[in-house]
């Protein structure tokens, strides 16, 4: 899909300071219509300041924000019409069933009535349960009734923080399959998470912010091939082997740290490993030289890197929370 009516959700050089200091350093990126959007970043880099620009919370200093073509800043009551957000856990009445909780909620929408409420409760798959008192539900289905609370204006953009905090490995399956489903069904979801396996999993594409800036935004396979393979060589005698590896073109020898975490991975066969960052298309060709050289390869494993791998190289080993 291509063309300015495929972005939901463009973001152009934003920037905000607050007492005089930059904390969003003019980032840019778009969302696509139904696409999950992964939005990553450490804590203090700036991933809060930016998603409370996105619902209008805050201004910017700098930078446009559009939400469906609408300008946040202009137009912000066009422009707000289109999103809709749920921050970690959804502010509910716990007194009241989720179906009034719904009507609450749905009063403050122009236009929006039972007909709506009943829609939203199927998207979400409350079923008989929208009817009974809030107190009595799981995390899982408070944050469903969340959801289908954000959904009530029906929003282009889906806006989640957090979506599966708190819950169990069960939960954060159910979620994850639900997100999926609501992005086959046309909405766009700009995803934040400190849970890297999970936005590998969910995500079509991602940006990673630290210090302010965006430092890498794409596929996640894309990024992930572009950071290219950790291959575990096998091989003795080791001195000539790595000796090389070393020399050869493309390939970058790990820190020993590095070494270590990726052997283990490997795993250990009493032959000391040699790790290397090199692409996947070369190994053939250095396989033959080490048997050319009387080098005898024991085994040759490649270990793809995770985003949780791509994100601390990028971050330069900062923690994500």
């Amino acid at each position: 899909m291509t063309g300015e009516t495929s972005v939901v959700l463009s973001v152009h050089q934003l920037k905000k300071k607050i007492k005089n200091r930059l904390i969003i350093k003019g980032i840019s990126f778009d969302v696509r219509r139904g696409e999950i959007f992964g939005f990553l970043g450490p804590n203090g880099s700036g991933k809060t300041t930016t998603i409370r620009m996105l619902v209008g919370l805050i201004k910017p200093t700098d930078g446009t924000i559009k939400l469906s073509g609408y300008d946040i800043v202009k137009q912000p009551t066009e422009a707000l019409r289109h999103v809709g957000c749920i921050v970690e856990n959804p502010e509910l009445y716990s007194y009241m069933t989720g179906w009034e909780n719904l009507e609450h909620f749905a009063r403050m929408i122009p236009g929006v009535g039972e007909s709506r409420i009943r829609e939203v409760t199927e998207i979400v798959g409350l079923g008989q349960r929208i009817f009974d008192k809030v107190k009595t539900y799981s995390l899982g289905m408070r944050q469903r009734l969340g959801i289908a609370q954000a959904l009530l204006g029906s929003p282009s953009l889906l806006i989640l923080d957090e979506p599966t905090n708190g819950l169990d490995p069960q939960g954060i399956k159910e979620m994850r399959d639900f997100i999926r489903e609501l992005a086959a069904k046309g909405l766009s979801l700009f995803v934040s998470s400190h849970l890297l396996s999970e936005i590998q999993q969910m995500c079509d594409r991602v940006a990673i912010i630290s210090h302010g800036n965006v430092i890498a935004v794409g596929e996640v396979d894309e990024l992930l091939r572009q950071a290219g393979s950790t291959v575990v060589w096998n091989a003795e005698p080791y001195e000539r082997a790595r000796e090389l590896l070393a020399g050869a073109e493309g390939v970058q020898l790990l820190s020993p740290d590095e070494r270590q975490s990726a052997a283990e991975q490997a795993g250990r066969d009493g032959v000391r490993p040699i790790v290397v960052q090199m692409e996947q298309e070369t190994i053939p060709a250095l396989n033959e030289a080490m048997v050319a050289s009387g080098i005898r390869v024991h085994g040759i494993r490649i270990a793809n890197p995770t985003l949780e791998e791509l994100f601390l190289r990028v971050t330069e080993g900062e923690k994500i929370e």
